[in-house]
């Protein structure tokens, strides 16, 4: 049974969201389609771009995204809140950002200042637009809409191009944010595409590490680069999630993507010889490693509506008007297993 996404994205109240959108009739995103013998490796950056502009013009903090061959990954933070404190000036230039309109046409001075006056002299308008830039429904559309307008021309078709709206999780906590970020940066390794977090094209650890290879050499000391918080790459600036530092993020991902079994296929090249130890930093948002890896694999196959711990499972659940919610089972297993390891 299918609920309302308003139910699970609550209007006006800020939260973490794992959110997927994945292509149908075989549609290939980018990458090679065996189908169809054609290329469109391209097209990732079209979204890796327009993730990044509309970062800027919605109230979301984007922690991270993997553009996939035929689905596309994001956590990110949304704050409809956050829309209060934009002048009635920025909230005009953010959405004609986003939604240019005539603007496409015709960007001159004169169009664009006629445009933004028609937006601020009317408070209807612009209480409305404020909503939109503050809800993950809108941000979405302005995602994936024209994504699939462009494809579908260039594929000189018709007809749709996602399967859906999009998939969502809610992320309960800080610790479900950061393994479920952990799984979104692991996605082409996962897919056998890379075995080095570097060659993990168009995603968000990519982006951090290029990011991080820049800085050295500008920024001295050093040191600034090894504490500099663990922040989001695009959008709203925010606290560091659990206080950790980036660095420290950088190398629970490695280690993560190491530990998949021998023989199955998605596995990191170790960036040294022998078995490493599991970071210090794990003990800080799990009991065990073990706990840890089964939560950051288990994102989509353990769990469904929501990732969080029983308590947070169980008190969404209620929210829900449900008496139960994937994930609750394996969480008090762990939870039982903790309690009487005998």
């Amino acid at each position: 049974m299918t609920y309302p996404r308003s139910q699970l994205v609550a209007e006006g109240e800020p939260g973490f969201y794992h959110v997927v959108s994945r292509c149908v009739r075989r549609a290939f995103l980018c990458g090679w389609d065996r189908v169809t013998g054609q290329s469109y490796e391209h097209r990732r950056q079209w979204i890796e771009a327009r993730i990044l502009e509309l970062a800027e013009c919605f109230a979301v903090s984007v922690y991270a995204y993997a553009v996939m061959s035929n689905h596309v990954h994001i956590v990110l933070h949304v704050d409809p809140t956050a829309v209060e404190d934009f002048s009635d000036q920025e909230v005009a230039r953010r959405w004609l950002t986003a939604y240019p309109g005539q603007l496409k046409h015709d960007d001159s001075v004169e169009a664009a200042e006629r445009t933004t006056l028609a937006i601020t002299s009317n408070p209807e308008r612009l209480a409305e637009l404020r909503k939109r830039l503050g809800s993950l429904s809108w941000f979405m559309k302005a995602l994936n809409e024209p994504i699939a307008r462009r494809a579908n021309r260039e594929d000189n078709c018709k007809g749709k191009f996602w399967e859906s709206r999009y998939k969502c999780q809610a992320l309960l906590e800080e610790h479900a944010v950061l393994s479920c970020m952990a799984y979104v940066d692991l996605n082409p390794v996962r897919a056998a595409m890379c075995d080095t977090l570097i060659e993990s094209d168009h995603t968000t650890i990519q982006r951090r590490l290029r990011e991080r290879k820049g800085l050295i050499g500008r920024i001295k000391p050093r040191r600034s680069i090894r504490v500099r918080q663990l922040k989001p790459v695009a959008g709203l600036d925010a606290d560091a999630l659990m206080a950790m530092t980036e660095s420290s993020y950088i190398e629970l991902v490695q280690w993560t993507g190491e530990q998949a079994r021998w023989d199955k296929r998605g596995k990191l090249k170790p960036m040294t010889e022998g078995k490493q130890a599991a970071p210090a930093n794990i003990w800080q948002i799990a009991d065990h490693p073990k706990q840890w890896l089964r939560q950051v694999q288990g994102t989509e196959r353990l769990y469904f509506r929501a990732i969080g711990s029983v308590e947070a499972l169980m008190a969404k659940a209620a929210e829900l008007g449900q008496v139960w919610m994937k994930g609750v089972a394996s969480e008090a297993a762990i939870k039982i297993l903790k309690e009487h390891p005998t």
